[in-house]
């Protein structure tokens, strides 16, 4: 390695105490964050080459300075670790992203009459939490089962305080209607009770007292309650009956299993909650020279920074830094966790069953991957483009008569979206219906900034808009493959399907640069798809913002142009006088009778309205 002198000093000075090492690059980008017991130690392996790791070369070649933080224990170098990993993402550390949603119910039990939650990210307060589900779709599936046995009230705090009537949720039966007073806080609290005995497992011990309850309603000639409780215990044995993998116990645990090919890494997560095998979840894949030790060792960490925690964690190894993680778990989770590296037995079956699952999982992507290659390599030579257009950006445009005109710039990222690079863009121009003229001030804004350049560029339509942005694209230089895509009733084939009884299909259509004739892509359905979802994400985006912006300015009155006079003002002016007009009639001395509105703003409202302000 050929570090600079003032980096080998820093790192020879580095202090005998616990904290965290940041290293940086020449632009003084933060590129690796790491922690330490001892950092002198831990920086010194650096330096004469104890560190094996095959990223270790590659992160020495580019370390052009180091900082040090001490911390008073391992485990505050831990947690700063991680905040600092998460703030920074340096390229050599371990980033795991999880592909789905952390999702789980809650339900806040000071409440008078609770209700259960869909939520992202728990929060540190008295309320209860259950989960994490594998998926937003699994949490909302529980959700709504959870509300057909047990109906807690779904509405939200202001809508159940200011409700005049039962909701529609009342009248199916599907709500209790405790914001009426039908049914009593002690009875609804019964209800809470078994809903949260539900979700936390107890659910043959939750029908034994549900059948005490129906026994005691029916002898006291209750029969309408007996039945709801019957039903509900039928629900209730039939989702004991569906089919889960028996992993024997009653222990709530977290299986984590890790597969590593050709430098490429990929964690899977199984739940087991009372012996049964419940649901699964993964990471994207990681690409790094990290050992899998580190991978597992980081997965740990940023999994459980915000997921509940379970009694034990079943790891396919033992890990360097294992004391300092239960330290840090067991504060997390207020009690003490266990972490296991199973040798034989069931749960040593339970880590094989994660690791095949990461395996398959990545072998999965593997073939996906080849697929989306396939498909990229198929545009690249039936469209003539330079390269593999691996990034693609497509722009729609989308107005009712010219007005509330606005733009869409979608990504697409080796063939999926990548959302955190769209663009949206409010047409600046007249409110007149030009298309041409709004794609080319789309465009134009799009290409004059700093972003990066896309292999290829798609518009919404035909030769048209494919020339406006081909003479953008010239105007500012940009070299670039450019495609109009668009829709054709083809006539033959129209013709054809009506005579079989059929509807006429659309096929879209390709416009290529100097071609006169468009090129069809159904020989390729992969292809054609791609460029589809593609356009209609587009469309998508550009129609939502379109919306949003009508919906704005069709509420819009006189009043948003009063300057100082904000939505609490103006919620007082139209209760006290009912509607524009009258104010509108109104003196200055009427106006500055009411709360909040002094003399200047009640002169300044009077002139703006007596000018003809349109509502």
């Amino acid at each position: 390695m050929d570090e600079n002198a003032a980096v080998k000093e820093k790192m020879a000075s580095a202090p005998r105490a616990p904290g965290i090492y940041i290293m940086l690059d020449a632009r003084r980008k933060v590129i690796y964050v790491g922690k330490a017991n001892d950092l002198k130690s831990r920086v010194g392996s650096y330096l004469t080459g104890r560190d094996t790791r095959p990223m270790a070369p590659f992160l020495m070649a580019r370390v052009q300075s180091i900082e040090f933080i001490t911390t008073d224990t391992e485990k505050e170098a831990l947690i700063l670790e991680n905040n600092l990993i998460k703030k920074h993402r340096p390229r050599y550390n371990v980033i795991l992203r999880d592909d789905k949603t952390y999702c789980h119910l809650s339900l806040n039990p000071s409440e008078a009459f609770p209700r259960l939650r869909l939520v992202r990210k728990r929060q540190n307060d008295a309320a209860l939490y259950f989960g994490p589900y594998p998926s937003g779709l699994a949490a909302r599936e529980t959700l709504r089962f959870i509300q057909r046995i047990f109906p807690l009230r779904t509405c939200r705090d202001r809508d159940f305080q200011l409700r005049a009537r039962p909701c529609l949720e009342f009248q199916i039966g599907r709500c209790l209607a405790p914001c009426k007073n039908r049914i009593d806080e002690a009875a609804y609290r019964t209800l809470v009770e078994n809903a949260v005995s539900f979700l936390r497992g107890r659910r043959r011990e939750l029908i034994s007292d549900l059948k005490k309850q129906m026994s005691e309603a029916a002898q006291s000639l209750r029969y309408e309650d007996a039945a709801r409780l019957r039903d509900r215990i039928g629900a209730l044995e039939h989702a004991l009956e569906r089919q889960h993998v028996d992993a024997g116990g009653a222990a709530d645990q977290d299986v984590l299993g890790v597969h590593s090919d050709s430098g490429t890494h990929r964690v899977c997560i199984l739940f087991v909650r009372e012996g049964k095998l419940l649901g699964s979840k993964s990471f994207t894949p990681v690409k790094t020279k990290a050992d899998r030790e580190e991978i597992l060792s980081s997965a740990l960490r940023q999994y459980y920074d915000e997921a509940g925690l379970p009694e034990e964690i079943l790891l396919p190894f033992s890990l360097s830094d294992e004391a300092v993680l239960l330290e840090w778990l067991a504060e997390k989770r207020q009690r003490s966790v266990r972490i296991t590296v199973p040798q034989r037995g069931a749960k040593k079956a339970l880590v094989d069953m994660a690791c095949a699952n990461a395996r398959e999982l990545q072998a999965s992507d593997r073939k996906k991957d080849e697929q989306k290659t396939a498909v990229l390599q198929f545009l690249r030579e039936r469209l003539s483009l330079a390269g593999l257009p691996r990034r693609i950006e497509c722009f729609d445009i989308s107005n009712l008569g010219g007005k509330n005109a606005v733009g869409s710039m979608v990504v697409f990222q080796d063939g999926e979206p990548d959302k955190s690079a769209y663009r949206r863009f409010r047409v600046r121009g007249p409110d007149e219906p030009d298309d041409y003229g709004m794609m080319r001030e789309v465009l134009t804004r799009r290409f004059q900034g700093r972003d990066p350049v896309p292999d290829l560029l798609v518009v919404d339509g035909g030769k048209g808009q494919l020339n406006v942005a081909l003479a953008v694209l010239s105007d500012l230089k940009i070299k670039l493959d450019v495609i109009g895509l668009a829709k054709e009733e083809r006539s033959f084939l129209a013709a054809k399907r009506r005579l079989q009884g059929k509807p006429a299909k659309s096929e879209d259509r390709v416009y290529l640069p100097r071609r006169k004739d468009a090129i069809y892509l159904s020989s390729s359905p992969a292809a054609l798809s791609l460029l589809q979802r593609l356009r209609d994400e587009a469309h998508r985006f550009a129609v939502s913002y379109h919306r949003k912006l009508k919906q704005k300015n069709d509420f819009r009155s006189a009043l948003d142009d009063i300057p100082r006079l904000g939505s609490r003002r103006k919620s007082i002016l139209l209760r006290h006088f009912g509607s524009l007009e009258r104010i509108r009639s109104c003196s200055p001395e009427e106006l500055q009778a009411l709360p909040g509105i002094g003399r200047a703003l009640a002169e300044t409202i009077h002139k703006v309205l007596s000018s003809g302000g349109a509502a």
